[in-house]
């Protein structure tokens, strides 16, 4: 999906540009949670407050930051202030940013150019990497197979998929994503996370020259970018935390904050969210500096975050009681995202390879990593 540019706003902060946009977040979310459909006005309201662009390549009109750190810190930031106003579109979101750091680490000058027009018209992009077997073929210039679990398929402008040549590692491709001939939502039939269109996309027979080719092959696979990178996603569900927080704060009778056993209920759950919080933090600073543990850390944030959240759904709904499980309700479509959210691939395997590395050594390091 492409949507037209708006002018930046005079709020020079994308942080600050973030926020003022959250209210019209907030009420969109519910919308298309009722109803659910690509959330097309939820993000023009992106565009329109220029946070789509802000973390491109430089040549493609992206902000320029001190470093590193300094651009994982501002992206924590807003990754956790669009899902704390709707994961749905958090998730789209985190995809773009995805899509852009590939273009940034693996595009030519030509297709960081090509990348900067298409946001100069609004378009969103994903990065789909899952596939039914036998998985997306790529042979004589042309593509063989689909992708599942393809947030935003038919919805976004442009995907990264992965596909395999036929010799050697896997290829990123830049696609179209918005054919409707080629989407399949049919299966997309969830109590959360609507608004994602996550569904497969068919992408057998399209024909891909040169200039569709990101990078090398075997590029986004790497070491540490790879694994590391599942801090973006981590952040998106942090931002869900805590507005579940927030609400169960705002939803606290004057009897529950009177009684000690509710009070030691939400401080739990204050513990709980900055605990993720935490780990977040110092997870997406070793991906700043491309830290070798990075995925140690990354694998063991996911957990981190993954327990953050099972708890604060828990505490939540013994606090508020059956309030939280009533039809509009923003408390209820918080709960209902966030558990769809956080059932990501593997957290066993993440967790066990994450103490295996904590076994070799101290992965924390003797120098504590702070912003």
């Amino acid at each position: 999906m492409t949507l037209s540019h708006h002018t930046r706003s005079s709020i020079d902060s994308p942080i600050a540009r973030a926020e003022a946009i959250t209210p019209t977040l907030v009420a969109l979310g519910s919308r298309y949670d009722a109803a659910p459909v690509f959330p097309v006005e939820s993000l023009k309201a992106l565009v329109a407050a220029d946070i789509h662009r802000t973390f491109a390549p430089i040549e493609s009109g992206g902000e320029a930051f001190e470093d590193a750190a300094a651009r994982n810190q501002c992206l924590m930031r807003i990754l956790r202030i669009v899902g704390r106003a709707d994961l749905s579109v958090g998730r789209l979101y985190e995809g773009h940013v995805n899509a852009l750091a590939l273009f940034d680490w693996f595009g030519s000058a030509a297709q960081k150019a090509e990348l900067g027009r298409k946001l100069d018209q609004g378009a969103f992009y994903g990065v789909w990497a899952t596939e039914p077997p036998p998985g997306v073929q790529l042979s004589q210039s042309i593509l063989r197979g689909g992708k599942s679990f393809a947030t935003g398929a038919g919805g976004l402008a442009y995907a990264i998929i992965t596909a395999q040549p036929e010799q050697g590692e896997r290829q990123l491709v830049v696609v179209r994503a918005d054919e409707p001939a080629r989407t399949d939502l049919s299966q997309w039939r969830v109590r959360g996370m609507r608004a994602t269109g996550s569904g497969l996309y068919d992408l057998t027979g399209m024909a891909i020259d040169p200039s569709h080719l990101l990078g090398r092959p075997g590029d986004y696979d790497r070491e540490p970018r790879f694994t590391t990178g599942a801090w973006r996603f981590t952040a998106v569900q942090l931002g869900g935390i805590e507005a579940l927080l927030t609400q169960t704060r705002l939803a606290m009778s004057d009897a529950a904050r009177a009684d000690p056993l509710q009070r030691a209920k939400f401080a739990d759950a204050v513990a709980a969210a900055r605990t993720a919080y935490l780990w977040i933090r110092e997870c997406a600073l070793r991906a700043a500096h491309d830290d070798p543990d990075g995925p140690a850390f990354a694998r063991m944030t996911r957990g981190i975050v993954e327990r953050a959240g099972l708890d604060v759904m828990e505490l939540a709904t013994r606090i508020i009681g059956t309030r939280s499980a009533m039809d509009g309700e923003r408390i209820d479509k918080i709960i209902r995202d966030l558990s769809l959210y956080l059932r990501q691939a593997g957290p066993d395997y993440a967790r066990d390879q994450a103490a295996l590395a904590w076994l070799d050594h101290d992965a924390w390091g003797a120098e504590d990593a702070l912003w």
